[in-house]
């Protein structure tokens, strides 16, 4: 959530940030501070009828005319709370619809198509064959079975079975073990939520339509390990001696993929439930970004360990996440898409969820911390990266060398 006080010191430098990455959140802020603007006037009124009322009790039990006055105030103020109680959460609201404003550093441009390339590792490989796309390997090799999982759960959703569920076992065991070497501390953390945490962290109500929801017990199924665990530490005042915090934490993930009909519909690109390793990372305003530059560095180091061409770019504005404000997406090759596909986003989010989740540090003062998070990795797009990269001509996929030691073969066939 954006400070408001930072909206009512300098509204115009928060429209033309809040432009690049959607033109129409000008009239949002124009709302805001005309919402603002009443709200303040209604806790001025009160102040003023709260102080003579109090001034005038003091002699109301010897003064009728006080003591009517005082009953004349006690209405008054009674209709002002009433108006604020109505306007206080339809501002909460508007400032909750408001995105995080881009950091200075962030490429201008209005879609994905604006993306800035940073680097890239590895060539992607040159077959000698026609690719096959992972979904038809999966099956060819007996580890997918979709046909099943839509009898059992509908459209987007996979058995992954034998060998395949090792591989996915695999993958997730060999990530988390690479992050905590670097010094991630791992977590693993509840998958149901409540909604202020889906609010706290920039889910709610932005993306209320992609997420699954348990009405009955107000809870919701996570879309992300970085919600739960960027609420770890929700109404907390941490030291700053303590920072920067490193969590780690693999999770199935839940997401209803409205909208995307027709997009990614074979395969495991797009399920509503998938595998991921999520890193998080809180610390201070003055690290925060080379931090950034860190847990990027960390996600990548995956795929070079895996040896998966990939490349870094850094969102445009007209791309940039609503919660985050800087983000570098690594994107791995799919041989059969011919194209690089997001396998991570890592973000900085500055003080935009500790805001909303109350989490703070100290040192000489008090202040918002900020919060990071990445994915290293996505767990299914990476094994779609693996069969399609290392499918050989007979039908079978190398394990990458670095694998081999935790699924106990060097060849899928």
């Amino acid at each position: 959530m954006l400070d408001i006080e930072l909206i009512r010191k300098d509204p115009e430098r928060a429209k033309r940030a809040l432009s690049k990455k959607d033109p129409s959140l000008e009239d949002l802020i124009e709302q805001i501070l005309e919402l603002d603007k009443d709200r303040r006037a209604l806790v001025s009124q009160s102040q003023e009828l709260r102080a003579k009322r109090n001034s005038l009790s003091k002699i109301a039990s010897n003064d009728l005319s006080a003591r009517e006055q005082v009953l004349a105030l006690k209405s008054e103020l009674e209709k002002l709370e009433s108006e604020l109680s109505k306007l206080e959460p339809r501002l909460r609201k508007l400032l909750l619809s408001v995105p995080n404003v881009p950091a200075s550093s962030v490429p201008y441009g209005k879609s994905e198509e604006d993306n800035l390339e940073l680097r890239r590792y590895k060539e992607p490989p040159r077959f000698d064959f026609e690719p096959k796309p992972h979904w038809e390997i999966g099956v060819s090799l007996g580890i997918f079975d979709f046909e099943r999982a839509s009898k059992v759960s509908g459209s987007r959703f996979v058995y992954l079975t034998g060998l395949g569920a090792r591989l996915e076992r695999a993958l997730i065991n060999f990530m988390l073990d690479l992050n905590i070497q670097k010094g991630y501390k791992e977590v693993l953390p509840p998958h149901l939520v409540k909604p202020e945490i889906l609010e706290g962290t920039g889910q709610l109500p932005k993306f209320e339509e992609e997420l699954y929801s348990c009405e009955r017990d107000n809870l919701y199924l996570i879309p992300t390990a970085e919600v739960p665990l960027t609420a770890l530490y929700m109404d907390e005042t941490l030291d700053e001696k303590d920072l920067p915090i490193a969590l780690t934490a693999y999770t199935p993930c839940y997401r209803r993929e409205a909208g995307s009909y027709g997009k990614d519909i074979r395969g495991l690109i797009r399920q509503h439930q998938f595998s991921k390793v999520e890193i998080v990372k809180i610390t201070t305003p003055e690290t925060s970004y080379e931090e950034l530059e860190n847990i990027t560095k960390d996600a990548e180091s995956i795929l070079q360990a895996l040896e998966i061409p990939y490349r870094v770019v850094a969102l445009s504005t007209g791309d940039l996440g609503f919660s985050s404000a800087k983000t570098y997406d690594i994107e791995l090759w799919l041989p059969s898409q011919g194209r690089y596909r997001e396998v991570s986003s890592c973000s900085n989010c500055e003080d935009f969820q500790a805001r909303r989740l109350r989490i703070k540090i100290k040192n000489h003062k008090t202040r918002f911390a900020h919060t990071l998070n990445g994915s290293a990795l996505a767990v299914g797009r990476t094994l779609c990266a693996i069969l399609e990269n290392f499918q050989q001509k007979d039908g079978s996929v190398i394990i990458p060398k670095a694998l081999q030691p935790y699924f106990g073969l060097e060849r899928l066939s």
